[in-house]
């Protein structure tokens, strides 16, 4: 079975991340699903941006009367300084506009700074449900929800917000179309226990721990790595249906920063009974591994063909891409050649 193949924040290779103009165009590109990352506003509702802090991603900066609302916060364990969108209401912030969050690597996709409002959850469904119509077939959601512990610290529980979310754009109906993903793992497990059965993909770095283990246990909590460990997938089984992983993590890389092949954590996941998802397919070659960059520049297509096949060999159950088309293309290539050898 080929992998699916996501719109990583919509198709935000070609225009900024999070808006109607990027998700239309993942869809249109041949994505199979979106992914949406959901923060909270001051009055509980739920919007996608990449994060809670939003200088990047909006022109908020532009905003005198917003200009008192900067501020300094710490979030799982990092501190930051900017506007974050749980000290805004949501009438607040749909004045803003969109930015692209890296305009000097891809300049076409900030020509369109400023043309597109910020998104609801809701506002998110309701386009799949109208794109899914039009394309014929149907087109996923794959919710990120982000920081769900610290919201709940301050008073916004996001499992309740996005479980009457969820009900009331009707996307509960179990016909696979939803896909819930955090670094959480309590998340998962409080929003299935309000009666959200979509799919649950538990998130996992290479480093670092759970942001709810350490709320929970302090310096004792889990490891990530514990969890990417044989034992540690099988203890997942059963609680998760899937993992997802950065793609480093697929690519077995040497000391020298070159990529000698594929790992097997593909093939331990599927042992396991996990499907098993990685983030973040993109051409440019900031993003690549060094075994496949090419030319001088940071923003230039490297040889991403041959990094998304290894990748893709994997016989990984769906990646995560900023620009849908390519990976498509690439899945359709392996697909043809193993309809040849068969």
């Amino acid at each position: 079975m080929q992998p699916i193949v996501i719109g990583h924040r919509g198709a935000s290779g070609y225009r900024p991340e999070h808006t109607r103009g990027a998700y239309e165009l993942a869809v249109a590109l041949g994505a199979d699903a979106v992914e949406p990352d959901v923060v909270v506003t001051r009055d509980g509702v739920l919007i996608v941006r990449h994060e809670n802090e939003i200088s990047a991603t909006t022109d908020v900066a532009a905003h005198p009367e917003f200009a008192a609302r900067r501020t300094r916060k710490v979030i799982d364990g990092i501190r930051m300084t900017g506007w974050f969108t749980e000290d805004f209401t949501w009438a607040e912030l749909r004045t803003l506009r969109a930015r692209e969050r890296l305009p000097a690597l891809r300049k076409a996709s900030a020509s369109f700074d400023g043309r597109f409002p910020l998104l609801r959850l809701r506002d998110v469904f309701k386009l799949m449900d109208r794109v899914s119509s039009r394309a014929r077939r149907p087109v996923g959601v794959v919710a990120e929800i982000k920081h769900a512990s610290y919201f709940e610290s301050i008073g916004l529980p996001v499992d309740e917000l996005f479980a009457a979310e969820v009900n009331t754009a009707g996307w509960n109906a179990g016909d696979g179309r939803l896909t819930i993903e955090s670094f959480e793992r309590t998340l998962l497990d409080q929003v299935y226990a309000r009666g959200i059965y979509g799919k649950r993909v538990f998130l996992l770095e290479a480093t670092g721990k759970p942001a709810d283990q350490v709320r929970l246990l302090g310096r004792s909590a889990p490891d990530y790595a514990d969890y990417l460990t044989d034992q540690g997938l099988y203890g997942l089984s059963g609680l998760v249906d899937g993992v997802s992983v950065p793609k480093s993590l697929v690519l077995e890389i040497g000391a020298d920063g070159h990529v000698t092949g594929a790992s097997d954590l593909v093939d331990a996941a599927h042992a396991a009974n996990l499907e098993i998802y990685c983030w973040t397919l993109r051409p440019e070659n900031v993003f690549l591994a060094k075994t496949f960059q090419r030319g001088r520049f940071r923003a230039d297509f490297g040889d991403w063909q041959t990094e998304f096949r290894t990748i893709m060999g994997t016989g990984i159950d769906g990646v995560f891409a900023d620009h849908p088309d390519l990976a498509v293309a690439v899945r359709d290539e392996l697909a043809a050649e193993a309809r040849e050898d068969r």
